[in-house]
């Protein structure tokens, strides 16, 4: 039945106020309240009602307090206006940094290919010096068996 209801701890935490304030609402009635196993508990739905003006009507306001009001509005216009014309000036130079890197790493991507195209062909070239080095150690090796051959042919026959 009480599933609402807080006590004035939870009350005084909920709505930032010290609980001497609290009890100060408590005593002057302006909290719905009610007393369980020596707790005070406090209904927030019953209450806020009392703490906030339900219309402007309600409120009191001077001719000054309604000006320096339309004053404070105009300059915090103002203030955020700059504010949003600061935050598009740092987008567009981000935009723009953005594009410089985009383009950095274009002509760097380039370079890299044309070093990589480069270096296929030398691999290229140096796999067909290695096959015709290949070719060459052969004739060498059948010119040094046939010479080095009929050498060891009449030495043995000797």
């Amino acid at each position: 039945m009480h599933e609402h209801w807080m006590s004035i701890y939870e009350y005084a935490e909920l709505t930032n106020m010290e609980v001497d304030a609290v009890e100060a609402l408590i005593v002057r009635g302006k909290l719905t309240t009610i007393v369980e196993e020596d707790v005070v508990l406090i209904d927030p739905s019953q209450s806020m009602g009392d703490l906030v003006p339900a219309t402007l009507t309600q409120m009191r306001a001077s001719h000054a307090d309604v000006t320096m009001g339309a004053s404070f509005v105009e300059k915090t216009i103002g203030t955020i206006i700059n504010l949003h014309e600061k935050v598009l000036s740092a987008k567009e130079e981000t935009i723009e940094s953005i594009k410089n890197e985009n383009l950095f790493l274009k002509e760097a991507l380039a370079s890299l290919q044309e070093l990589y195209d480069e270096d296929r062909q030398t691999i290229a070239v140096l796999t067909e010096q290695l096959k015709l080095s290949g070719q060459e150690v052969e004739f060498m090796r059948r010119k040094y068996k046939l010479m080095w051959g009929k050498t060891i042919e009449e030495h043995a026959a000797q």
